[in-house]
């Protein structure tokens, strides 16, 4: 049985007589439902009609040059009865891949405010960090008109140009600092070092630069149009940047990051009280460095800046380092922390901070703390809020929620279906692994394929000496929900590579649900464990089970074997260690 419909064009926002300038579809092809048929291009914007079934084109009402309206009729189709299980179009384009720039029919770029466009496009990015330029890159990649707009200078982002990058060449050339006072502990002593801070800081803005530079390459190769400035929405389908160029678009992706929270009563005004940012700067080498927060962030800078001689306190409002993460993880960071004679103080709070010509001055509420001390400079490390409610997003009709934050669904749509969103504006965790993946999916939904969020776990780590990296479910975390899990945990003391570099302090962890022996979350303390993090990624996400790890063959003598054998010790198999059996 089989039924002959019409498939008409649907409401295309009200345009009429909108040229065809292509034909997708052959006499005899089967389509499927959503299925591209024809391009049309008016001056505003390119889009598809798709199929409203699945079938057989039996004749093609249309042509390249014909001009259409909401209910012409494109071809004629013969559908079977159950339309659904019609079998995919073979030799037609498919409908996920649209074949040029072309937002679809709903998503057309329409005027409200009036005015004639200074740029239009099928797809502005707003925010060119990782996420942002991700997103942009692979929308031109599949062949969307895009548009990226960036308050920075050179593409990148926080993350580039003030954040990831930066900070890790910075912990590049403190772990550098650290090796050669440990070389002699095996006969190699280089002296005590001189810090050119100078070129330390050309250092890291040669490395920023390296890959902004590259970023922008890319774009041009892509035929990406850069915008420099603060973007703000003034309607569903228009943006302003800087308040003067006005954008207009089919769909859009909010990739607007976050900015580090300010915390009040300190005096903001002075240039000694500095966010992450400002860290990054490297304006001088203070003589005593307070970091407000024992999070990722503080902890970094913290490492950075004892490395390069200054004296830290670290002051945590919680009852552990890095909050959130197992206790485990933080004790090896913190033992060494103690022995570099870096202070900290759990479970203290900054009550008052106040400038004076000598330093500033923190009193504070502790049990381990004097009430009252004197800094050279402060670095507050609390935390990051998204710039969700900086957009001018309510013009566009995008609901925003508390602390900046914006809700989207498994396509990363939020309540406006042509506008996506991206990265930190959505929330934690705020790492722009999780933004670069986000961006990828964000574009190829916006490009018409038919993708949705299904990553089960997002890593995370600190770069700090020795690093802590952890993914999936902790113990703490396990505990509480009450879930049956069994630990897998190798010491490094028993590797010889830990061993042959001086760096036994570090652990390697796997946890493991009980009944089934999947791996469901891991752990790493030590160097380079954000490296090594990727195989208990990898794990989880293919849903191995214990014997896999511990039966695939990792080199030796390396750091990453501890993986396999932290999933032999749960097995009982382990020979590098002596594990009573399990009764």
């Amino acid at each position: 049985m089989s039924n002959v419909i019409e498939v008409k064009v649907p409401d295309i926002g009200g345009y009429d007589d909108v040229p065809v300038i292509e034909v997708l579809v052959a006499v005899g092809d089967t389509v499927a439902k959503d299925q591209s048929l024809v391009t049309l291009e008016s001056d505003k914007a390119t889009m598809e009609v798709p199929s409203s079934a699945a079938g057989v084109v039996k004749e093609l009402k249309v042509k390249v040059g014909d001009t259409l309206s909401q209910g012409s009729v494109v071809v004629i189709l013969e559908v079977a009865a159950a339309a659904d299980e019609v079998p995919a179009a073979k030799s037609a384009p498919a409908a996920s891949v649209p074949t040029s720039a072309k937002p679809a029919p709903t998503q057309l770029a329409v005027s409200a405010s009036g005015r004639k466009a200074d740029i239009e496009c099928a797809l502005v990015v707003l925010g060119a960090g990782p996420g942002g330029y991700s997103a942009a890159f692979r929308a031109a990649d599949l062949g969307l008109d895009t548009v990226l707009v960036e308050r920075y200078p050179q593409l990148g982002g926080v993350c580039l140009n003030v954040g990831c990058i930066p900070s890790k060449a910075l912990l590049h050339a403190a772990a550098v600092i650290d090796e050669a006072v440990h070389a002699s502990d095996y006969g190699v002593d280089f002296g005590k070092p001189k810090i050119a801070l100078d070129r330390l800081r050309d250092y890291k803005d040669k490395v920023v630069g390296q890959l902004t530079k590259g970023l922008s390459g890319m774009a041009k190769q892509r035929k990406v149009r850069v915008v420099a400035g603060v973007g703000q929405f003034i309607s569903p389908n228009e943006l302003e940047v800087n308040g003067k160029t006005l954008i207009r678009f089919g769909q859009c992706i909010i990739a607007a990051g976050s900015q580090p929270v300010k915390l009040p009563g300190f005096p903001w005004d002075d240039a000694r009280v500095m966010d992450s940012t400002d860290a990054l700067e490297l304006a001088d080498i203070p003589k005593k460095l307070l970091v407000v927060g024992g999070g990722i962030i503080g902890l970094e800078m913290a490492t950075v800046y004892r490395a390069l001689g200054s004296e830290v306190t670290v002051v945590e409002l919680a009852e552990q380092l890095m909050p959130g993460t197992d206790l485990d993880l933080v004790k090896p960071l913190a033992e060494r922390l103690k022995k570099q004679g870096v202070a900290v103080h759990l479970k203290t709070k900054v009550v008052e901070a106040k400038a004076q010509e000598n330093g500033i001055t923190c009193s504070f509420e502790g049990t381990s703390i004097p009430e009252t001390k004197l800094f050279d400079r402060v670095l507050v490390a609390v935390g990051r809020s998204a710039n969700g409610d900086k957009l001018a997003a309510d013009k566009a009709g995008v609901t925003v929620g508390e602390r900046g934050l914006i809700a989207v669904d498994a396509q990363m749509r939020t309540n406006v279906p042509h506008i996506f969103a991206i990265g930190d504006v959505i929330g934690q965790p705020m790492l722009a692994h999780k933004a670069t993946h986000e961006g990828h999916l964000a574009a190829e939904v916006a490009a018409g394929e038919k993708r949705e969020w299904v990553a089960r776990v997002i890593p995370s780590v600190a770069y700090t000496d020795p690093e802590i990296a952890w993914v999936g479910v902790t113990e703490t975390e396990a505990k509480a929900k009450g879930l049956q899990v069994g630990v897998g945990k190798f010491p490094w003391a028993a590797s010889g590579r830990a061993i042959g570099i001086g760096r036994t302090e570090g652990f390697t962890k796997l946890i493991f649900d009980e009944a089934t022996h999947r791996v469901i979350g891991g752990g790493i303390a030590g160097v380079h464990a954000g490296d090594l993090i990727a195989e208990i990624v990898l794990a989880i996400e293919m849903g191995a089970e214990a014997a896999d790890i511990g039966h695939t063959i990792h080199p030796h003598p390396t750091l990453s074997e501890s993986v396999g054998m932290a999933a032999e010790v749960f097995e009982g198999t382990i020979t590098d260690l002596y594990v009573p059996k399990k009764k």
